[in-house]
């Protein structure tokens, strides 16, 4: 311990992240202070401009490169929900739930089911709009509040799902990176973390709102889509500056009436009798593909003696699989001739949106990358063992100051993520807390993956969408026509509540 040397560049790297987690406190965007703290660092320990200035660029290009992954599974993802939506299948896998909603109590349970398995594999920011159209008016219809419908999406999609985000694994690569460690059995931890903080979350809200719930009758939709939000309140949460899928997903908001039966038959009238075909197909291969490929994921854990998947090999074969659907959707629903063009246009489109929607995590990982001595070594271009492992050296330099408690540490990481959510992303806190957990996980006989889905948790389930009015729960509230400070009001105390349980439950499972 005496050994340790904190230099002028482990002070620096520290102001830095204090500046980055104060800016999020005041719910500003995070990107320049990551640069500026990345070029003050590299300074610092260089002395040099030339490769201070030469930092700003390799550390954002070293996080693209241990991130690119993640981009490109967004975008095969993407272009394979694109080719659906072409065929109508999209709204086919959710339209047979509509007969199931026979009251307001079965209509809760199922919104939040569909939402957590389109949400599983698309994100929530093309589930809430669908599910929204197709689902949420017979759910009001069958008798359920609309804020009870809003805090059911709210709760199983920007909760459950995207603080696990197992599928596709954005959430839990960027974690593991920062924390060096495994993505999988990050995403192994926060599945099961997820489920703990979701299912106490449905169970508290649903107690809290039954009495609200009605007898069916049509006048209640009637009355729902005459209903408008207060367009002056979101205006005014809006004027807050948050970024990442949170941007996009707010701007899917919408005052329009969402999908009547009759749309849906009219629409499904304008497709040609082969499209029908494909489109039914699709509607049922699409949602088997994945279940195969969930259990190839999750069996080996089950049952010894299966091949375990590797490395990025979960995120290749769920890109993979997406990609070989993409293009099979956009033969049925173009022909041969204009599958080539069509498949390359959705895929253009992917990588737009996963650049609109990460793109401004690279910087700040860039500069979080610099806490730990193989990333260091890459962006500054210096020998691996001439390179500081800053973050995990500042923590063995505090290490006395930091009670020797696992619990402690692990609502410490959790409050961390959570005040990182504040900006109303849920993504951009992720290296921070990734890093922490790795340099705080040896102190106190943790595994450095279960920090890290601890902080996940924190993160996501704040800034993804559950806690914070400024983010995309904007979306979720205007489509259900509810005031979004209301939904957060419904959300707080379920959620928060979920999360201390689901801490506890994680240091008595892995500590």
């Amino acid at each position: 311990m005496d050994s340790i040397t904190i230099t002028a560049a482990h002070w620096v790297y520290l102001l830095g992240v204090g500046a980055i987690v104060l800016t999020m406190i005041f719910r500003a965007n995070v990107v320049v202070p990551s640069i500026i703290a990345t070029f003050c660092v590299a300074l610092a320990w260089t002395h040099s401009p030339i490769a201070a200035l030469g930092s700003i660029f390799n550390a954002s290009f070293v996080a693209a490169k241990e991130l690119f992954n993640i981009f490109l599974v967004i975008a095969l993802m993407t272009a394979l929900l694109n080719s659906l939506k072409t065929l109508r299948s999209d709204i086919r896998m959710v339209e047979p739930f509509r007969a199931v909603v026979k009251n307001g109590h079965v209509a809760y349970l199922v919104l939040a089911a569909v939402t957590y398995g389109i949400s599983m594999f698309f994100w929530p920011t093309p589930a809430v709009p669908l599910v929204s159209a197709v689902l949420l008016p017979a759910a009001i219809a069958a008798g359920l509040p609309p804020l009870a419908g809003a805090v059911a999406i709210a709760i199983a999609g920007q909760g459950m799902a995207l603080s696990s985000d197992y599928v596709i694994g954005v959430a839990p690569g960027i974690s593991a990176k920062a924390a060096g460690t495994s993505a999988a059995l990050v995403g192994h931890h926060a599945l099961v973390l997820s489920l703990i903080v979701g299912g106490i979350a449905l169970v508290l809200a649903y107690l809290r709102l039954r009495s609200s719930i009605r007898p069916a009758g049509n006048d209640l939709l009637v009355q729902w889509q005459a209903q408008s939000v207060d367009t002056t309140e979101a205006a005014a949460i809006e004027e807050g500056h948050s970024f990442d899928k949170a941007e996009i997903a707010r701007g899917t908001r919408h005052d329009k009436a969402s999908f009547s039966d009759s749309d849906i038959q009219r629409e499904f009238a304008l497709v040609e009798a082969r499209r029908v075909k494909w489109s039914k197909l699709f509607a049922v291969l699409t949602p088997l593909a994945f279940l195969a490929v969930i259990a190839v994921m999750v069996l080996p854990k089950l049952a010894s003696g299966l091949p375990e998947l590797k490395g990025g090999d979960a995120a290749a074969l769920v890109g993979g699989v997406a990609g070989l659907l993409m293009i099979l959707a956009s033969l049925a629903a173009n022909g041969p001739r204009k599958m080539l063009d069509v498949s390359a246009d959705h895929i253009t489109d992917g990588f737009v949106f996963a650049f609109k929607a990460m793109g401004s995590v690279l910087p700040i990982a860039g500069f979080f990358f610099m806490g730990a001595s193989e990333t260091f070594s890459a962006i500054l271009s210096l020998p691996p063992d001439h390179s500081p492992s800053l973050l995990f050296q500042l923590v063995q330099g505090a290490e006395h100051w930091i009670p020797k408690s696992q619990f402690f540490v692990a609502f410490g990481v959790l409050v961390v993520g959570m005040i990182t959510g504040i900006d109303g992303s849920g993504f951009s806190g992720l290296p921070l807390t990734g890093a922490l957990s790795g340099a705080l996980a040896p102190t106190v006989g943790l595994e450095p993956a279960t920090l890290a889905a601890i902080g996940q948790m924190g993160a996501v389930w704040t800034g993804g969408g559950t806690l914070i009015a400024w983010s995309s729960l904007i979306a979720v509230a205007g489509f259900a026509r509810v005031p979004v400070l209301d939904a957060v009001r419904a959300l707080a105390l379920p959620v928060l509540t979920g999360l201390a349980v689901a801490t506890v439950s994680a240091v008595l499972l892995w500590g």
